[in-house]
């Protein structure tokens, strides 16, 4: 079964994200970071269901929800000065782009 764009492109951004994540300071490793891959992970397992599910709105929506958490704690990594403001911008495009995808997703299952 092929993979589906929005599915591959959370892999990516877990996969580039992560690693950064642990490189954070002690203090908000085990916080603010520790939170953001948990939230990570869920969104991916979130999404996989959701393929599979013949209600797939509910599960939309709630990964929609836990995207614009995401969006929140990586501006708060860059309002603590905790990443560069390059790292910044490439993950927050990476999850607009997740979220446009989760969007059209979430558009097609309100027609049905």
């Amino acid at each position: 079964m092929e993979e589906l764009p929005i599915i591959q492109k959370t892999y990516d951004l877990i996969k580039w994200y992560v690693p950064i994540l642990h490189s954070l300071p002690k203090a908000q490793k085990f916080t603010l970071g520790d939170r953001m891959i948990n939230i990570l992970y869920d969104i991916l397992e979130d999404l996989i269901v959701a393929r599979y599910a013949k209600e797939k709105l509910t599960k939309l929506e709630s990964v929609n929800t836990q995207l614009d958490i995401l969006r929140y704690q990586t501006r708060l990594l860059l309002d603590f000065r905790l990443i560069a403001v390059r790292r910044y911008e490439y993950a927050i495009k990476l999850i607009n782009e997740i979220g446009m995808e989760l969007g059209g997703w979430i558009k097609q299952q309100t027609k049905c």
